[in-house]
């Protein structure tokens, strides 16, 4: 049976070390893998599946060579509130992110910085008030 509409089942980011994007999602953004396996870890998101997978793994599994670093891409954790975005930043620093961008209102409104985890993967932590969260984590595009 086909998936009706837009949908994204999982997100995979090929890593160095799977231990250490454990310890940086689970002290930055507090999040528990659901499933941990030699050199690849899950976690249950909202909708989909985040997966970290060790990167000479994900370059045989994919038949791609990534090389030394992420391409073109920044994932985004939406917040609910603009006074939640900097401490979000700051405990993902701690965790091991590098600071990208400080957190700053862009033109378009809301309120966001970028932190790249311990690879290089781009996350802007945002704010947005016209992106309502609902109770299960879910942002709708422009209610």
């Amino acid at each position: 049976m086909m998936a009706a509409g837009q949908q994204m089942a999982a997100l995979t980011l090929a890593v160095v070390d799977p231990s250490r994007s454990r310890d940086f999602y689970a002290d930055g953004f507090g999040w528990v893998p659901v499933f941990e396996a030699p050199g690849i870890i899950f976690y249950q998101m909202n909708g989909f599946v985040l997966g970290l997978y060790r990167l000479p793994d994900f370059e045989e599994d994919a038949n791609l060579e990534v090389g030394s670093g992420p391409g073109g891409v920044a994932m985004a954790h939406n917040v609910a509130t603009e006074n939640e975005v900097v401490p979000l930043m700051e405990r993902l620093l701690k965790a091991g992110g590098r600071l990208l961008r400080p957190a700053d209102a862009p033109p378009h409104g809301g309120f966001r910085g970028y932190v790249a985890d311990p690879d290089g993967h781009a996350w802007e932590i945002a704010w947005n008030p016209a992106w309502p969260i609902d109770g299960e984590g879910h942002v709708t595009f422009g209610a």
